[in-house]
């Protein structure tokens, strides 16, 4: 079974940095684009950033204002995303996605173009 566990969620100051990760059991990362969504509190979860599974191309919400950088290593079957600069308005629960294709520079930005989730890790950024 494919499993998607996401893990470096913190309570941090804010202007922080964090990388988090999300490790995949149950399969290779190959041919599987990643994306990150986050969700806070009384709203639905947003999508926040994505790769191709060749991880040369990115696609990042307009709200993240350049501070998230995703990436993955495939020999490790990790993917991660790095925030910086961290703001109270980027506390949500992250949750990681991973969904199959066959075009090797897409980058899936829709919640129905996934198929697997992981359960989420929390990041909490104080004033």
């Amino acid at each position: 079974q494919v499993q998607l566990i996401e893990s470096g969620g913190a309570l941090v100051q804010a202007g922080a940095s964090l990388r988090l990760s999300c490790a995949v059991s149950g399969r290779t990362v190959s041919s599987l684009a990643f994306g990150w969504f986050r969700q806070a509190p009384g709203k639905g979860r947003e999508f926040v950033a994505a790769i191709s599974w060749s991880g040369r191309s990115a696609s990042y919400a307009e709200s993240v204002n350049g501070r998230f950088t995703s990436s993955r290593d495939n020999a490790k079957n990790t993917v991660n995303l790095q925030i910086d600069s961290l703001e109270p308005e980027d506390t949500a629960v992250y949750v990681c996605a991973a969904g199959p294709n066959n075009v090797r520079e897409y980058v899936p930005r829709q919640r129905n173009e996934y198929l697997y989730w992981g359960q989420g890790t929390q990041v909490t950024v104080s004033s």
